[in-house]
């Protein structure tokens, strides 16, 4: 004991509570109410949990897919769904299972849209004996490395050619595989075969319907996923995640149609998700350098034409001023 201070026993309590220092006994402190955890919350979602439905278009129950931000990745999803390798998927139409090409899937999907996957059918060789400059065909690709058909120009030398049809995916030119190649490339390619020599096509049919269309059920009425009065659209990109955003307005809709025209008159491609990136990199440059400039800091691998670019410059121009 120190200066005659009387030592009280220890207080009970947990382990080494009221044990001696080295001056003395440490007090215990009474213990403190327990109050109750905290409950945990998810983090906030970086963007909704939109949801789609999907079906095969040749027939097939209705599935449902999110989470996706890009084409490959819908693809996948959508081969999740119905047991089925990714790369049996050709493209995709919205809200018709037929092959119309004004309803394929390019870089946006309207948030109350159906998506029909068509898939891989027969596989059919064409010999072509190129007569003319120009084959007559324009060439878009899905995105995920398959480039195909999406217009025959009337009376052209492919039109002459009844087997040959819009939406076949082209596999390979002279037994050269082109699997991977963007649609820019495959034109490139057609256009550069000299005239007058036969060459192959192996060409790939999207599986036809037949009677399976009865066997096709109704997509569910649902708004799970949905948060908007149908006015906007998810953008998917092939770099960066997916974007909700509104419809186009009047200018923007006019403008990527007529720059996709001129892709098709130049490179005979069409893509408009291609024409979207190029009128959303010009629409508010000041002159054609500054123009050319943007263009090639997102499309560079393009190497557009000098004369394309001056031609899509007026005529956004153009657009612009009504």
């Amino acid at each position: 004991m120190q200066d005659g201070e009387s030592r009280s026993p220890p207080a009970p309590g947990p382990t080494g509570v009221g044990e001696e220092s080295a001056h003395g006994v440490v007090p215990s402190a009474p213990p403190l109410p327990s109050s109750p955890p905290t409950p945990t919350r998810p983090p906030p979602s970086s963007r909704p949990r939109l949801v789609f439905h999907t079906q095969l278009a040749h027939g097939s129950h209705t599935g449902s897919i999110h989470g996706f931000t890009n084409v490959k990745e819908l693809y996948a999803k959508i081969a999740e769904v119905f047991h089925i390798p990714a790369s049996e998927i050709l493209f995709c139409t919205l809200n018709s299972h037929k092959v119309d090409m004004q309803k394929l899937l390019g870089g946006q999907i309207g948030l109350e849209d159906f998506i029909f996957a068509h898939v891989r059918g027969e596989t059919k060789e064409v010999e072509v004996t190129k007569t003319e400059d120009a084959l007559g065909l324009t060439i878009t690709d899905n995105g995920a490395g398959y480039a195909f058909i999406k217009r025959i120009k009337e009376g052209s030398t492919i039109d002459q050619l009844k087997t040959v049809h819009v939406g076949d995916h082209i596999e390979a030119i002279n037994e050269y595989s082109i699997v991977g190649c963007r649609h820019y490339e495959v034109a490139k390619m057609l256009k550069e075969l000299p005239r007058g020599a036969p060459f192959t096509l192996r060409l790939v049919e999207p599986k036809k319907a037949f009677d399976m269309i009865g066997q096709r059920t109704r997509a569910p009425k649902s708004s799970e996923g949905k948060m908007t009065s149908g006015r906007e659209t998810l953008r998917l990109r092939s770099k960066g995640a997916a974007t909700v955003q509104e419809v186009p307005n009047e200018f923007e809709d006019t403008a990527v149609k007529t720059v996709d025209d001129l892709l098709e008159s130049y490179m005979g491609i069409r893509d408009l998700e291609l024409a979207a990136t190029i009128v959303e990199a010009g629409k508010d440059k000041k002159n054609p350098d500054d123009f050319a400039q943007a263009l090639d800091s997102v499309l560079g691998d393009f190497a557009f034409p000098d004369v394309l670019l001056l031609d899509v410059w007026s005529a956004i121009g153009e657009v612009k001023s009504g």
